[in-house]
């Protein structure tokens, strides 16, 4: 039971997280970021809903069979999603930074229930439990005595996956305060995405083909998998179906042996992390002889201002040092080696590329101008509490802006390039009237995201911190806007594409994106000559936003 002590702090805390959510909403910004947020949790809410049905119909088909273990097989999805969902969709995670309590007298046990509380909250968490309320309906409908059972077993279940994901979150953060790990971590991770894509082709490779040896050593695996925690929930299950309670109980009581092994690495960090572990990754002065440093001349840029080259030198030596960019920058083509390797090892015609080859330039092309927008929307994230010497500096925001779509252009030109050698590689070179095509679909759309993602940069900017998990990405309204940016942008495209295709030919795709593009950088220069005015009326926003600790 919680002391009165701890119940007094955590109902100030709670108190404090709803006087904080109150005045959020005062201000246009914190009412649209409210909205944006109430479509993003309706839409997760009623597709954990929509297939929670399907897992409710699963579970009963599943054991109405008699094939109780294969359960594991919905808890495996469960558990995947669980787990790598949050970590990869940081633009909508509801991470807090729960560091800033330290600072008041908050006892240790309020501490650790607060990090409990914040994965309780999360949108995963309540999608999968929902999932698992529909298997234990499921398991019941088919098999009313299991129905203790499962409820019991998914209970356990769905504490390991929170605690497992709290105690990511914690150690991942750990590893992402030092910059050596930081980097480790972000190859690492990129090409975990990168391995994961292919699971499909390699599946498409082998499908058709007699292979005895591999499903040997898979079934060989079997008895590795039932040791993992998806594993032993579907054998718990499985074993007291069958009558063979003892067994079923050492199952559940394995379960519970990794709920324990978690909790207890949980501990650790948080115990860490409440006695004032310092993160720093900065070194320790040393005295040394005193010498003059020579200072490098800045980059001298063709028909380019000094302040705009000088922005220009530090966007990109920024994207230079952050990995993950540099890897998400990488996937397009990555992408169009995918498409080309399950095609040529299925050995089938199935994939629209094999029929039209010539879309895998506009198809990849597009893939990177998606890629894109994390560069586009947050323009101001990477500055920090930096972003004030720019209102204190002879800059106009115009040039700051400029120079910053300057580098993004650039990188979505580098691209667009690398794509068209991709696929000229891996598919043959496509026809011009598909490259013109493409080309002048990417001068509609880039200005696009260009004129919006400056104007959400100073409406609606947010810090990005590369140290902390689930929080370095775009704020709600800003990614709520990309998507619907993006769904416009390619909505207009498409329509235009089959419209060409219809009158048999693609000129008229290229004309009517030219005309698009005249219109959309018409839009972009407007929006570039009231970046001032706007800029400064947002100053305070803009400053307090991104110099949050």
């Amino acid at each position: 039971m919680l002391s009165q002590e701890s119940r007094g702090q955590l109902a100030a805390i709670a108190y404090i997280r709803w006087r904080l959510a109150a005045n959020s909403v005062r201000n246009l910004q914190g009412r649209l970021e409210l909205i944006s947020k109430i479509f993003m949790a309706f839409g997760a809410v009623m597709g954990g809903f929509g297939l929670g049905v399907c897992v409710t119909a699963a579970s009963w088909y599943i054991v109405s069979r008699g094939n109780v273990e294969l359960l594991a097989i919905i808890l495996w999805i469960t558990f995947l999603f669980w787990q790598l969902v949050p970590v990869m969709a940081t633009a909508f995670s509801q991470n807090a930074d729960t560091s800033s309590l330290l600072r008041f007298p908050v006892s240790y046990r309020s501490f650790f229930l607060i990090q409990m509380i914040y994965g309780l909250v999360d949108l995963a968490t309540a999608m999968c439990s929902i999932w698992l309320v529909g298997a234990t309906i499921g398991v019941g409908i088919a098999a009313p005595r299991l129905m203790p059972w499962a409820a019991i077993v998914f209970l356990a279940f769905a504490l390991m996956n929170i605690l497992l994901g709290r105690m990511i979150f914690a150690w991942v953060e750990r590893w992402l305060a030092k910059r050596r790990t930081r980097e480790i971590m972000g190859v690492l991770f990129f090409l975990f995405i990168i391995s994961f894509q292919m699971i499909n082709p390699m599946i498409a490779r082998f499908a058709g083909h007699s292979q005895p040896g591999m499903f040997r050593s898979i079934e060989s695996l079997l008895p590795l998998e039932r040791l993992t925690p998806p594993g032993l929930a579907a054998s718990a299950l499985a074993l007291a179906a069958s009558g063979d309670l003892l067994k079923a109980a050492g199952a559940f009581a394995l379960l519970l042996v990794y709920v324990a092994a978690i909790f207890w690495l949980l501990n650790l960090r948080v115990h860490k992390q409440y006695l004032g572990e310092n993160l720093s990754e900065g070194a320790a002065r040393v005295a040394g002889p005193k010498s003059k440093l020579a200072v490098p001349e800045g980059w001298d840029v063709p028909h380019v201002s000094g302040p705009v080259a000088a922005i220009f030198e530090k966007e990109l030596r920024y994207l230079g040092r952050s990995g993950p960019m540099l890897f998400t920058l990488v996937m397009p083509v990555v992408i169009l080696f995918i498409f080309r390797f399950a095609l040529t090892g299925a050995g089938k015609r199935e994939n629209f590329m094999v029929h039209a080859p010539e879309f895998a330039f506009p198809v990849g092309a597009a893939y990177a101008l998606l890629l894109t927008v994390n560069l586009v929307y947050n323009s101001f994230g990477p500055e920090g509490m930096g972003v004030q010497f720019y209102f204190a500096s002879p800059v106009r925001f115009r040039e700051i802006l400029i120079a910053k779509n300057f580098v993004q252009g650039t990188v979505i030109a580098l691209e667009i390039f690398a794509v068209w050698i991709a696929a000229s590689l891996f598919f043959g070179t496509p026809p011009l009237a598909v490259v013109c095509a493409t080309l002048a679909g990417v001068l509609y759309g880039a200005p696009v995201n260009l004129a919006l993602g400056n104007f959400l940069s100073l409406y609606a900017p947010k810090k990005i911190d590369f140290a902390t998990l689930g929080r370095q990405r775009a704020s709600g309204l800003t990614a709520l806007a990309s998507i619907g940016a993006t769904v416009a942008v390619m909505g207009v495209a498409a329509v235009t594409v089959l419209v060409a295709r219809l009158l048999g030919s693609l000129w008229f795709a290229t004309g009517a994106f030219l005309v698009f593009a005249a219109i959309a950088w018409g839009a972009y220069v407007l929006v570039l000559q009231r970046v001032d005015g706007i800029a400064l009326d947002r100053r305070e926003n803009l400053i307090s936003e991104l110099s949050r600790a």
